[in-house]
């Protein structure tokens, strides 16, 4: 039986290879063909060189062909040698024709966004720059003057002004912010503080409650507003406030969130810039945070933060009077927010939304980068991924919604146009994502497999470095923690990657508001293993799969890098030490 399947398997073999021999005949015959033709067209006729249809059909052809030609007859004999042979051929013609081509383009594309995001770093270090060096502080461009209380108008010449306090279940920060309100200087009968409690756990409603009664009894003007439902989440609640009565007596209004505690001279700083500038909508400060010490995630937390405030939102205060509302430790003027349609829930980044509408209403955003207001990083390593995945889809969300308006707008210039739509939107809030996980996390480890693909030092090495040296400037006293910076921004790079896709394709979790977890002032003196149990993570939730997967990833590449490697990179040892970052993200061995 087995000679005559052998001897079956050589006569097809044999009939096949004949079946080739004459295709190629007939081919050569058809090209004699074609060339005889091309010659009596005579000169001036179009060259006859095959179109690109006819080359498509020939490697088409020419590829089946030797597809039949490996079916020998070898697999009638089933010898593993020869079908592991097979495959390997096959993967090599797809890897010449496919995947290398694709690799290069990839990594075309990636310089090109390296390029781009290099620009964008260097103009706004020139601006900030230009501000530090020529001291152009907000009091020399916009008008400022001291509020004094008038000798015969006494207290009514100051402004009436609105204080807000939106909270959830925030029991372990209520008290400190709610103190920190009542506590600004401002004339007693001129101020209202809102606390806008919308809260789940009875407890901590209570809490409220009992808090805003006892600084009521104090004298101070506080009401505390609750609703039956979470519709529009803090935007929503936000909105409901400004439904009272005794709002329309307000000319402005302050936010702060639940962690947030203004210094008592916050109003007296920020309102004269809206009394004397009617175009001004929005004044905001700096954030300051009470825990950068509590654990190294927020040590790294308040770098990437430093570098948003420092450079980001001065650069578009001084140069287009524009930036993204943070959401907090702002005052709005609220007339330039009633025209601007008020709080809107359309995405999670209601601050960014009102923002954007107002600067096309237009009117002019300030922010002051000395006015700093104490608040709280989450030490929480689940309460950060949720406040970064709603940093991302919500600002992409809002760029898919507002894109057109923007062009549309007639109260913007073209400038202010290209800078919200270029650097503010595609390029912080989407080429930075896309930049940071497709390049530096699966291209460039994938070149150690592709030694065709090559990657030139200037864009593995020296952009990203003076990249990060310039971040360094938000914070200069950790500047000893850049490399576990880097690796852990690319470590988050996969988890805001995801949510831009969702918001730019408004798929998935794209309305999903998870409010930050808070501990409260009382912590930051806490060791990590101090933190109270009902804080605790179960093992099983603190683990992420596609980290995980990303970090064997790394791994394979950086040991192939040091097996096969022949470039002069030394790409492992990045590949080893990013392929680290990701595991300790994965198994959630971050914050407390």
């Amino acid at each position: 039986m087995k000679l005559e399947l052998v001897h079956l398997a050589d006569e097809n073999s044999q009939l096949t290879l004949k079946t080739r021999e004459n295709d190629r005949d007939r081919d050569r015959d058809r090209d004699r063909e074609t060339e005889a033709s091309c010659h009596l067209l005579g000169a001036g006729q179009r060259d006859c060189s095959m179109s690109p249809l006819t080359s498509f059909h020939r490697i088409a052809h020419d590829t089946f062909s030797s597809f039949l030609l490996s079916l020998d007859g070898s697999f009638l004999l089933g010898s593993e040698d020869v079908v592991n042979t097979r495959i390997s051929l096959w993967w090599e013609q797809a890897r010449a024709i496919v995947v290398v081509p694709f690799f290069k383009f990839l990594v075309a594309l990636c310089l090109i966004m390296s390029v781009m995001y290099f620009v964008e770093v260097m103009y706004m270090g020139i601006v900030v720059a230009y501000v530090k060096l020529f001291k152009r502080k907000p009091e020399k461009v916009y008008k400022w003057e001291a509020m004094e209380n008038d000798a015969e108008c006494g207290s009514k010449s100051f402004p009436m002004v609105l204080v807000q306090i939106p909270m959830y279940n925030e029991k372990e920060v209520c008290e400190q912010s709610i103190a920190a309100a009542c506590k600004i200087s401002w004339p007693s009968n001129r101020i209202i503080i809102q606390v806008l409690d919308d809260s789940t756990d009875p407890a901590s409603k209570e809490l409220v409650r009992r808090e805003c009664e006892r600084w009521s009894r104090e004298g101070v003007n506080i009401t505390f507003e609750i609703r039956d439902n979470r519709n529009g989440y803090k935007a929503g609640a936000l909105r409901e406030g400004m439904k009272h009565s005794y709002v329309k007596q307000c000319d402005y209004i302050a936010i702060f969130d639940a962690d947030f505690q203004p210094e008592p001279d916050f109003l007296h700083r920020t309102v004269p810039f809206l009394i004397h500038n009617p175009k001004l909508a929005l004044v905001q400060g700096r954030w300051e945070f009470v825990n950068a010490d509590q654990c190294m995630m927020t040590r790294l937390q308040e770098m990437s933060l430093s570098y948003h405030f420092t450079v980001e939102q001065q650069v578009g205060s001084s140069t287009f009077a524009f930036f993204g509302f943070n959401g907090t430790a702002g005052v709005w003027r609220i007339s330039a927010l009633n025209e601007s349609g008020g709080w809107n829930d359309q995405t999670t980044v209601e601050d960014m939304d009102v923002a954007v509408r107002a600067t096309l209403r237009g009117w002019k955003l300030l922010y002051i980068d000395d006015l700093k207001v104490k608040s709280e990083l989450p030490c929480s390593f689940n309460a950060l991924r949720s406040q970064q995945h709603r940093w991302t889809c919500g600002p992409a969300n809002l760029f898919r919604k507002m894109a057109g308006q923007i062009i549309r707008s007639e109260n913007v210039s073209l400038w202010k146009k290209l800078y919200m739509l270029y650097s503010f939107f595609f390029m912080r809030k989407v080429v930075a994502h896309i930049l940071t996980f497709c390049f530096y996390c699966v291209i460039l480890p994938a070149t150690v497999l592709f030694p065709e693909v090559t990657v030139p030092k200037w864009a593995a090495f020296y952009l990203p470095a003076l990249i990060t040296l310039f971040i360094a400037i938000g914070k200069p006293r950790s500047v000893y923690l850049l490399a576990f910076w880097v690796l852990f921004e690319n470590a988050m790079s996969m988890l805001r990657t995801k949510a831009l896709v969702m918001g730019l394709f408004e798929t998935g979790r794209v309305q999903e508001w998870v409010v930050t977890e808070k501990l409260g002032d009382g912590l930051k003196t806490k060791l990590i293993g101090q933190v109270p149990n009902e804080h605790q993570v179960r093992f099983r939730d603190r683990v992420h799969f596609l980290e995980l997967f990303l970090g064997v990833y790394l791994l394979f590449c950086g040991c192939y890098d040091i097996i096969y490697g022949k470039n002069k990179l030394y790409l492992y040892v990045y590949l080893l030490m990013q392929s680290a970052a990701f595991f300790v993200v994965g198994f959630g061995f971050v914050g407390k």
